[in-house]
């Protein structure tokens, strides 16, 4: 049969012969017996319409290796979509018979993918523990009922029945005793019906990969994830050292509700809407439909980031409890108002040590930001926030400059980068800062407690905000022309030299900071009275010294011009600017020559500095515009922790740190869109807590009357803990 297993094989019933890509092909009886020939009944049998019941028992006949493996590839290469390809490493092949001998199906198993993200954030193993228990995976790469089988309830009947074949025939043949199995479904085909009805569990995505000879090529086509447990806890099985929350087993839907956990819900009954960071609306039942519609279609742009179902639920409750009115946002008081006291400690190992990549989050954050903010002429915007802490045990603590106390105090300290545009500002990026003595071995026991990264090396901050601003760049999602911060990078040469050569910088700078007005002359000095040549560069003899910003700024000759800076909540502001081309000084030498920009406040004359490497024929106008779009990341700190619980988490692990910023700024560009979403009500003065002259309630009203209110929008039907929408709740979605 060597010369037949390439084609794929239909038998002829009239002639006693098989069909081959068409052509007509004698039979040996010494190679298929006519009488046992699993081709012969196909017409009947769909053409009876047959019922489960008279197939029954299934007869399953592993043919790998064997004699009738032939017919096996010929079915997958004539009838599966995918075609047939070698079955490589550990492999079983199956051919499924109904209890009269008709053939009703194929299935192929093999060894599981090396790496597949939803599935391994699932189990919650290691990359060493992976690599060490792989093999405990089988793979369904091949299922196909034969053309013209026509049995309802068939396929997942088949599932179901294969699976202790399956189990049975891998440990017989390889030593190696199954965990669980896996399968792909091509959603764009198929609906995974029989997988979930033989109660395989949906896992997630994959990300439109395939494995090829020289690393992984893009196709274009995610496939849905379904796996199959074998054991009651896999992660206690395997003896994992790390164990998710919620293993993956039969019972893995109950914990939430089946619905609910595919569609995340505003709890907007259960904790309320915190109205201080939206501008105060006029809302109808309409207007509030709209919201809870904005939340779902927002959330569903991040829910595949999150790998496991139940992380579904737990991340939507975490982004609206940081939304939400309640006076402290940390994790316990977020899981006791909106899950119930049950899922207080599941909220806290998603936060602390879930299975998931705060990185993929904060990726398509930056996606969801540049749509919405990314404009001509944009800004990055670097700056530090402290937070102040009490403990010794959190990541990064230890005594140093507090800038929200404005002291040296115990705190940690991150590194932000943010956006700004005419079309609005978002922040994007967030670094920890781990002071130098954390590096030293007294601190290698909380090392390991704050499960700080290994290969994590010393960066000072400017180092940290240059990192995010080279990794921004690389992306390219943000037209962004200019790089602003505060003095403390301003002052950093280091910081300017590293910035991206395509891109102009405006930074402020301490008023001490040194500058000429003219470029000084310098030389090599002639060699001492004892013939030893002078290698070091200085100023020439009668070169004046380098003087301080604020001393230029006194210059009577500087042409101050009073300006419109920006609108501001009580009016225009306004303020006197100025700029002159300067030399700054570089160790006492002349270096680059670049802009200085001045600005005094009209009411109380305060000067602030600034220096920027933009070319000649810059207009004042524009340094200006770029000025004004340094506060917007201090405007994201403010609302952050005044109003989004920036600073109210109780984490103490590097993962949870960075977790909880990424969930924080995600709040944030909802706000965002929130906004622009119900701008045309916004100027609407209606005091909060109030309602306005056509008796509308504001968006404070309707937190707290919608529980009292019969609203096609929101029921209070409660299942698993949260408020969910009468649709989802019966199912009807």
């Amino acid at each position: 049969m060597k010369d037949v297993c390439p084609g794929s094989m239909i038998y002829c019933e009239s002639h006693n012969r098989a069909t081959v890509d068409g052509r007509a092909l004698c039979l040996r009886t010494s190679q298929i017996a006519v009488e046992n020939n699993p081709f012969l009944s196909i017409r009947e049998l769909a053409s009876a319409s047959s019922k489960l019941s008279q197939v029954r028992p299934l007869r399953f006949e592993e043919v790998s290796r064997t004699a009738d493996g032939w017919q096996w590839d010929a079915l997958v290469r004539q009838w599966h979509y995918l075609g047939y390809r070698k079955l490589v490493g550990m492999h079983l092949k199956y051919l499924i018979y109904s209890s009269g001998g008709e053939l009703l199906a194929a299935m192929g198993w093999s060894s599981s993918v090396w790496k597949l993200k939803s599935r391994d954030q699932a189990i919650g193993w290691s990359s060493s523990e992976r690599k060490r228990f792989l093999g405990s995976i089988a793979n369904n790469s091949r299922f196909l009922i034969i053309p013209g089988v026509k049995i309802p309830h068939l396929a997942s009947h088949l599932l179901a029945q294969q699976i202790g074949h399956v189990a049975k025939d891998w440990e017989r043949k390889y030593g190696v005793r199954l965990q669980l199995l896996e399968t792909f479904v091509d959603p764009s085909r198929f609906r995974a019906t029989c997988y979930r009805a033989a109660n395989w569990i949906y896992v997630g995505r994959t990300k439109g990969y395939a494995k090829t000879r020289n690393g992984f090529e893009y196709h274009g086509q995610p496939k849905e994830v379904y796996v199959y447990p074998l054991s009651t806890n896999i992660s206690k099985a395997l003896g994992l050292q790390h164990r998710p929350e919620i293993t993956v087993n039969h019972q893995y839907y109950k914990t939430l509700a089946q619905k609910e956990q595919r569609r995340a819900q505003m709890a907007i009954d259960k904790a309320g809407w915190n109205t201080k960071v939206v501008p105060p609306f006029r809302m109808d039942r309409e207007d509030l439909s709209d919201l809870v519609k904005a939340f779902e279609e927002y959330y569903a742009l991040f829910r595949d980031c999150f790998g496991r179902i139940e992380h579904e639920q737990l991340s939507s409750t975490y982004l609206q409890g940081l939304m939400s009115s309640l006076d402290r946002k940390s994790m316990e008081p977020i899981a006791l108002s909106l899950l119930g006291e049950s899922r207080v400690k599941a909220l806290q190992r998603f936060i602390n040590a879930g299975v998931w990549d705060a990185q993929d989050l904060g990726k398509r954050h930056r996606e969801e930001a540049a749509k919405t903010v990314s404009g001509p002429g944009g800004v990055f915007s670097v700056d530090g926030s402290d937070f102040p802490k009490k403990g010794t045990e959190s990541v990064g603590v230890g005594r140093q400059y507090c800038g929200r106390l404005g002291k040296v105090d115990n705190c940690q300290a991150g590194v932000f980068v943010a956006y700004a545009s005419n079309k609005g500002h978002a922040l994007l990026e967030r670094r920890l800062f781990l002071p130098q003595r954390w590096f030293d071995k007294e601190h290698t026991e909380r090392w390991k407690k704050c499960r700080i990264p290994e290969g994590t090396t010393f960066k000072t901050k400017p180092e940290l905000a240059l990192e995010m601003i080279q990794g921004l760049r690389r992306e390219g999602l943000f037209d962004a022309q200019w790089v602003t911060g505060d003095d403390f990078f301003g002052r950093n040469p280091t910081f300017r030299d590293g910035l991206p050569k395509d891109m102009l910088y405006l930074l402020d700078i301490p008023s001490d900071t040194r500058v000429w007005k003219k470029r000084p002359q310098i030389h090599i000095p002639p060699p001492s009275k004892m013939g030893h040549p002078c290698k070091k560069v200085c100023l020439k003899n009668g070169e004046p010294k380098a003087i301080r910003a604020s001393v230029l700024a006194m210059d009577p000759s500087l042409r101050w011009k009073t300006v419109n800076v920006a609108e501001g909540a009580k009016g225009m502001i306004r303020a006197k600017i100025a700029r002159i081309r300067i030399v700054i000084s570089r160790d006492g030498l002349p270096g680059e020559d670049l802009w200085l920009f001045l600005r005094k406040s009209l009411a109380d004359g305060q000067v602030k500095y600034a220096l920027s490497n933009a070319p000649l024929d810059i207009s004042l106008q524009e340094m200006i515009r770029v000025s004004t779009l340094r506060w917007p990341i201090e405007q994201c700190f403010q609302e952050g922790k005044s109003e989004i619980g920036m600073d109210h988490y109780e984490h103490r692990s590097w993962d949870a740190w960075h977790r909880h910023m990424t969930f924080v700024v995600v709040a944030q560009l909802f706000l965002l869109r929130i906004r622009h979403r119900f701008k045309k009500k916004s100027s609407v003065d209606v005091a909060p807590g109030g309602s306005d002259d056509e008796g509308r309630p504001s968006l404070t009203d309707v937190s707290k009357e919608i529980r009292s209110r019969d609203s096609a929008v929101l029921s209070e039907t409660k299942l698993g803990g949260q408020v969910l929408s009468r649709e989802v709740a019966t199912g009807a979605i």
